[in-house]
């Protein structure tokens, strides 16, 4: 299925990221055996646009956090046997040290109160030579998405937050989304 197709078939909200995840991917050379993990399921976009690549992923967010059916949207793009669920805190992850090759948070970060604590345990099960990748909204973005939902929280610079780290960050910028794509500096 084309990425227009898929488009198409997930709608407005899939389709206004979808070529900017897309080309970040691209971007990560990413093999196509990497352990993945998505920080903060939501609607699933970021898990199903790493599954329409070929990876397998490993999604989560609170047990008690009700976003969105990602579920159907997954199986109906053919991609729900790439994706499992598990749920988790951002702040106290229940993975093994250094287990993940890239770990990705989509729109996620301002929703994640202990944010350095967040920070600090995704880098703990993330490999030394891994990706962190964490997408988030700028103001415009959060703009937008006030107009459906008036209480959404504000955007959040990761690059701030990310000083306090070991870590070589390179900035992808879009017009609703920048990706922060973060390695390990040793």
């Amino acid at each position: 299925m084309s990425l227009e197709k898929i488009k198409e078939t997930l709608g407005e909200k899939f389709s206004r990221d979808a070529d900017f995840l897309d080309s970040v991917i691209n971007n990560l050379n990413l093999d196509k055996k990497s352990k993945i993990l998505d920080v903060g399921t939501g609607w699933g976009f970021m898990a199903i646009t790493l599954a329409l690549h070929g990876y397998n992923v490993i999604t989560g967010e609170p047990e008690n956090a009700k976003w969105a059916d990602w579920k159907s949207r997954a199986k109906s793009v053919n991609v729900e046997e790439k994706i499992t669920f598990k749920p988790f805190y951002a702040e106290n992850l229940p993975f093994e040290d250094d287990s993940f090759d890239a770990i990705f948070l989509y729109t996620s970060l301002h929703h994640i109160e202990d944010k350095s604590g967040a920070i600090n345990e995704i880098l703990r099960v993330m490999k030394h030579d891994g990706y962190l990748i964490i997408v988030e909204l700028t103001g415009e973005g959060v703009d937008q998405i006030r107009k459906r939902h008036i209480h959404h929280p504000n955007a959040v610079n990761p690059k701030v937050l990310l000083e306090e780290f070991e870590l070589v960050v390179s900035v992808k910028d879009n017009r609703y989304l920048n990706a922060y794509i973060c390695r390990t500096k040793y």
